[in-house]
Parts: structure tokens; C-alpha cells; sequence
């Protein structure tokens, strides 16, 4: 899954870490074969200080396609705000104090996902001009002395392992308190001072936070990486299983709306892929 910050699959995965707990362990006896939905509000639940994603200042790109999705489906936006950590889940949509979790990657059977509105995956920073340019893949011969840093736990770490370059890591924690720690913040900040020579992130955190440094620093994606676990991620948004019509109208949203959403990830620097697992470029993207 991806680091923490970032769903925290941290998402795991990405990066965040739902908890494997069933929505039939949420509290309320409700008939839970009938959709209920509040036709007036899209009811969003999030962590309230995990940016990029989301804040409680509407600052993450997961508040920003919130706050289009509200728009096409003409209703206002209310927040539940919950850590994303044990029980995020259960406390939430199983609670029925929303109907909507953004940022759940394709697969994960905790809640019935939509279609992805995105795909991105695991990312290297290199200082740009270093003598690391160019290097693209974690088999790259020029990274085997380097001291390279990985939020501990997330999937590229096999990768790692497989290709000797651990003995020289720096590993960071996967869990923090996201109120005062940022893994991947402390990781780009290593990597402007020289701590370390290179930096493997969770693609949305890659992004964000190089693109806020002082320092020129390069996102490439880890697409070519062979014989080790997955990289690359489609993610979708969650809503409960009972709730079949409201799926299908966020699909259908989802599919007007792509370019819009798009353009929120890209102004995030999120590396976006297409189904063939290129880059997709800001020209590429339509009004």
C-alpha cells in the first residue's frame, strides 16, 4: 500500500491503512439492502490533516474533486473528519455518517468501490543534475551505494530488499501522527540537504511535496519495476455495499468529469498514468 500520508494505502497500500474490519460491524440496525443517501448534501468523510489528500481547510486535491463532484451532482458538501487510522471505516460510512470516501484503491473489499477516477503509482526524487539522472528503475546499477530513503513497510521496499539496496537505506515510519509528522515531507527534506541521494514515495506524495521544494528535483515513476509487488494503483472512491444506484451515479460523474479531476491531480503534481502505464501529460489533459 502507499505511505501513510497517503492513504496512509498509508494508502498501505498507498497509504493509509484501513483497517480489515466488515461494514456489518458498524453500529446500526438498519435494513442495510436499502440506500440511504442524503439527496441534498454529499456527505464526504476524511482525515482532517493529511495533506495532500485532505484538511480540514479544504487544501488536499481529494477536497478540491469533492468539491467538483458536489458541484455536478448539485448538492453542498459536508464533512465527517476522522483520523485515517483503526476503525476509519467503521466510524464513518459503516456509521452511515456519510456516504462517500475518496481515495480507495481498486481491490480493497472493506467497501464497494466505483470506477478509479485516477492511476498513479510509486515514484524515485533525484536531485535534478545529479549523477542519479536518468535513472528510472530500482535495478538501475548506479543506486547500489546510494543511501535511499523508504517509508518502511510500503511495497517498494521489496523491491528494495531484491535488489541489495537496503545495507545503505534511511527507512521512515509508515504510521505517524499526521498532525505534527509528514514521513514523506521529512524524506524530501533529507533528500534537499544531502541526507540522502534519492527518495521512493508513494506517487501523490512524490509529487506534492517536490513540487513545493526550493530545490529542482525529478518524479519518475517506477513503471518498469519486474517480479515484485505492484507499483501501480487505480483508485476509486468507497461507498457501502447496499448502495448500488448511488455507485452507478458516481461512475457516470466520474466519466463526465475526468478531465476536471485530472487537472486537480495534475496541479498537485500527482503522477498520472494511463492503461498502458504511460505518463499522462498536462497537454494531454482535455478542457
Amino acid at each position: 500500500m502507499p505511505d501513510s500520508a497517503c492513504r496512509s494505502v498509508l494508502i498501505a497500500l498507498v497509504v493509509t491503512i484501513f483497517p480489515a474490519v466488515s461494514l456489518a460491524q458498524a453500529p446500526n440496525a438498519a435494513d442495510r439492502s436499502v440506500e440511504i443517501i442524503d439527496p441534498q448534501v454529499l456527505r464526504v468523510c476524511a482525515d482532517p490533516q493529511n495533506m495532500p489528500l485532505s484538511n480540514e481547510k479544504g487544501e488536499g486535491f481529494e477536497n478540491k474533486i469533492a468539491v467538483l463532484l458536489a458541484e455536478k451532482l448539485g448538492k453542498s458538501l459536508a464533512y465527517t473528519w476522522y483520523p485515517q487510522a483503526t476503525g476509519f471505516v467503521r466510524n464513518t460510512l459503516g456509521a452511515y455518517k456519510c456516504d462517500l470516501i475518496m481515495g480507495i484503491p481498486q481491490g480493497d473489499e472493506i467497501v464497494q468501490v466505483t470506477n478509479p477516477y485516477y492511476r498513479t503509482v510509486y515514484a524515485i526524487v533525484i536531485r535534478a543534475g545529479s549523477d542519479l539522472e536518468g535513472v528510472d528503475t530500482l535495478a538501475d546499477p548506479r543506486l547500489k551505494d546510494k543511501r535511499i530513503g523508504i517509508v518502511a513497510g510500503t511495497p517498494p521496499s521489496d523491491s528494495m530488499i531484491r535488489h541489495g539496496l537496503m545495507p545503505n537505506a534511511k527507512a521512515y515510519p509508515l504510521m505517524v501522527d499526521t498532525r505534527v509528522d509528514s514521513s514523506p515531507r521529512d524524506m524530501i527534506g533529507d533528500l534537499e540537504t544531502g541526507e540522502i541521494d534519492a527518495a521512493v514515495l508513494w506517487g501523490p506524495m512524490a509529487g506534492y511535496f517536490a513540487k513545493q521544494s526550493k530545490t529542482a528535483l525529478s518524479v519518475v515513476p517506477l513503471v518498469k519495476e519486474k517480479n515484485g509487488p505492484r507499483l501501480v494503483y487505480r483508485i476509486t472512491m468507497g461507498v457501502r455495499y447496499a448502495d448500488q444506484e448511488w455507485k452507478r451515479l458516481l461512475n457516470r460523474t466520474i466519466q463526465e468529469n475526468q478531465a476536471a479531476f485530472n487537472r486537480v491531480l495534475f496541479d498537485y503534481g500527482v503522477p498520472l498514468l494511463d492503461d498502458r502505464d504511460q505518463p499522462i501529460r498536462a497537454d494531454m489533459i482535455g478542457k
